[in-house]
Formats: structure tokens, C-alpha cells, sequence
């Protein structure tokens, strides 16, 4: 079993990214035997669809490294890198491209979602956007990919691009990998609009719990939350139409471990004046020392920096002989 999966490095991490995505990673990592490996990697080749400056974008790839490691992933147990670092991912990109169809990269809903209007002034990465995803789970022939809802339509174009190229080319080289569903997809929305998801381009930084903040920051986030003035109902089902509330009750399940309804079953009747003070605390001790440690190693640059250099060169030994098979597949010296 050889599980990958990527997350783009972005400035002011939150509560979203880690329940969303990071604290997945760390329990699959935990549950791996001795036969299987993890890769995880900093998707900063997607990051380019985005204008940003030099500067901050190296900031925030070591930035991501750091709270992907004070979140739990091993460097020595999990292969941990970004993309850039492994050019395999860009030169099968190239490859696959003659492979992938406009029909189906026009299928695409989140590239319909994130251009919206414009899509003459949006960029060519964008568009082929989903390729390279294809590319980052092919070269290394992941056999599991963990997948939100958003994402089934990408992993399921990387399997037709798998499929057509074998047959294409008359060889069994790529693996048509299977979706993870996470026990707990966590979707965390924002602190004033629960039907939001929390994001750090949320113009109000009390939307959201950055990993940053501080005990009496988060406690004050949470009491000023938006919610409903009705009480708590005994199941989750009566959080129907509304947002916030359910919003606060999922993250209290899932920082828990437990379900909405056990959630709703303790607080039962009660309001969110009862029901916020134990929300923050139970977000101060499970962030505290993530964040304290996320804090520490955030200002050793050189040290990030050897843990990437260290993954990128195990991802790119895993990863050479599906590339130089592909191009060899291809008619293609090199």
C-alpha cells in the first residue's frame, strides 16, 4: 500500500487545514504496516495557478513543512517534500498532457467554480491543473489516494489518464489508484458564516483559528463565533438550517472523536453560552502544542529545509523508474 497525498502550502494556516487534511495525514502514518509508505508533499507547483512573491511563497512552503511536523508527521517514518524539489512531477506532467483530453479537463467543476465568469483571463495552469495532480499520484503509482469531495472527479480523471496511457502504449506502467475516504472528513467552516468555508483570504481574521493564536485569542474567537439564539437540540439532526451551530458542533465532535449526536446529546437544551466555553477550551489544549512547537520550528530555516531536501530525494528515487518507463513507453530517449 503506498498512500500519497499533497496540500498546498498557503500563508496563515487554520483550524481547517488541520482538521481538514493534516490531522488525516498523522493517523495514516500511525496506522501504516511495515510494507507500506506514506508521501506527503507540498503542492507549491499547483501554487504558481496564484500570483504570489518570491519571498512569501518560500515562506509559506516552510511554514506548511513546520506545522505538518508539529502536527505529528514523522520525516523518518513518511516521505515529505515539495513538489518543486522533484522534477519528476513537472516531466510527467509534460507526458500525460498528450495523453489528457480537453473534453475531460472541461468536465472539470472546480476549475468551472474557481474562474467562474472569467475564463479567458484565467491562467493555462489552472485549466491543466488536474494533470498534474495526475502526475504527482502516477509517478510514484500511489495505490491510495485520500480524497474529499471536491477531489473524486480529479482522482477519477487521473485513472482515465492511467488507463488510456497503458492501453495506448501497450504496457501495464501505471497504477489506477483507489480513493481514501477519511473516517472523519471534517469540512470547518467560518467563525461568521457557516455556510463559508474557513479561509485564511477571509478579509476578518476572527473567521477563522489560526495556528498561530494564542490561548486567549482562540477562547475569544470562539465566544464571539457566530451562532443562533436557539438552544442545542438532543440530535444532530435538529441542526438542519443552521449553519453555525452545526458548524461548532462538528468541530467540537471531531476534535473529540466522537459524533454530532453524542455532542448534542450532552449539551441538549442548553445555549451556546454553555456550549462555547467548552468548545474553546477543548481547541486551546489541542492546539497548544501544536503551536508551540509549529512556533519553534518555524524560525529554524535551515532545518526545514534539510527535512524537505531529505524527502525530496527518497521521492525522487521512487519516483525515476516510472518516469524513465513512461518516457521509454513513449519512444522517447533520454
Amino acid at each position: 500500500m503506498r498512500v500519497l497525498s499533497g496540500i498546498q502550502p498557503t500563508g496563515n494556516l487554520h483550524l481547517g487545514n488541520y482538521l481538514g487534511a493534516i490531522r488525516n495525514w498523522v493517523r495514516m502514518q500511525d496506522e501504516m504496516d511495515a510494507d507500506s509508505q506514506c508521501f506527503f508533499f507540498l503542492a507549491d507547483m499547483h501554487s504558481i495557478t496564484v500570483h504570489e512573491g518570491r519571498e512569501q511563497r518560500i515562506r509559506n512552503v516552510r511554514d506548511m513543512a513546520a506545522a505538518l511536523v508539529a502536527a505529528g508527521i514523522d520525516p523518518d517514518r513518511s516521505v515529505l517534500f515539495n513538489q518543486a524539489r522533484v522534477p519528476a512531477h513537472a516531466e510527467l506532467c509534460w507526458l500525460l498532457n498528450g495523453t489528457a483530453r480537453i473534453g475531460w479537463l472541461n468536465r472539470m467543476t472546480q476549475f468551472k467554480d474557481k474562474v467562474g465568469k472569467d475564463r479567458e483571463g484565467a491562467s493555462i495552469g489552472l485549466f491543466v491543473y488536474p494533470v498534474l495532480q495526475a502526475a504527482d499520484i502516477l509517478v510514484y503509482n500511489a495505490t491510495h489516494v485520500p480524497v474529499g469531495e471536491d477531489q473524486k472527479q480529479h482522482l477519477e480523471l487521473a485513472r482515465d489518464i492511467a488507463t488510456k496511457f497503458n492501453t495506448d502504449f501497450g504496457v501495464e506502467l501505471f497504477t489506477l489508484p483507489d480513493p481514501i475516504i477519511p473516517r472523519e472528513s471534517a469540512r470547518i467552516m467560518s467563525f461568521r458564516d457557516g455556510t463559508a468555508k474557513m479561509s485564511k483570504s477571509d478579509p476578518s481574521d476572527m473567521s477563522r483559528i489560526n495556528l498561530t493564536d494564542d490561548d486567549d485569542a482562540i477562547m475569544q474567537k470562539v465566544k464571539k463565533a457566530k451562532t443562533d439564539p436557539e438552544p442545542l437540540p438532543e440530535t444532530a439532526e435538529g441542526l438542519a438550517g443552521r449553519p453555525e451551530a452545526n458548524n461548532l458542533v462538528g468541530i467540537y465532535a471531531t476534535l473529540a472523536g466522537r459524533t454530532a449526536d453524542a455532542v448534542c446529546a450532552e449539551f441538549a437544551g442548553k445555549g451556546f453560552g454553555a456550549f462555547k466555553p467548552a468548545l474553546g477550551e477543548l481547541l486551546v489544549e489541542t492546539l497548544r502544542p501544536i503551536r508551540s512547537r509549529f512556533m519553534e520550528l518555524r524560525t529554524d530555516d535551515a532545518a526545514l529545509d534539510a527535512i524537505l531536501e531529505k524527502g525530496a530525494a527518497r521521492a525522487s528515487a521512487a519516483a525515476e523508474p516510472t518516469l524513465r518507463a513512461a518516457y521509454d513507453a513513449m519512444g522517447l530517449m533520454r
